[in-house]
């Protein structure tokens, strides 16, 4: 299954970071959600984008995860050249991975 199916995703930034959340739709899922999405696999979905490292934090009350992905962004808002600075897309590719 997409991860699209259980949850939707949010995406914010600061500087070269790029901050990820992934949310169950229903509470029942976000243990699948906690087993299936490491910060291993996020780092490795986006290999192409992410050069530095990527942090999880468990939000199990909200049924979330957070990913920190640093070094995400091509240098920042000012320095980069993507079509997509605050990288807002990311959360939709996120959601077209599969568990």
């Amino acid at each position: 299954m997409k991860l699209w199916d259980i949850a939707h995703s949010r995406t914010g930034d600061k500087g070269n970071i790029s901050n990820l959340s992934l949310i169950a739709y229903d509470m029942k899922d976000y243990p699948l959600l906690a087993e299936k999405v490491t910060a291993e696999k996020v780092k490795a979905w986006f290999c192409d984008i992410v050069k530095g490292g990527v942090t999880r934090h468990e939000l199990p009350q909200l049924g979330a995860l957070n990913f920190v992905m640093h070094d995400a962004l091509g240098g920042g808002v000012t320095r980069t050249l993507s079509q997509d600075m605050h990288g807002k897309g990311l959360s939709s590719y996120l959601l077209d991975m599969d568990i």
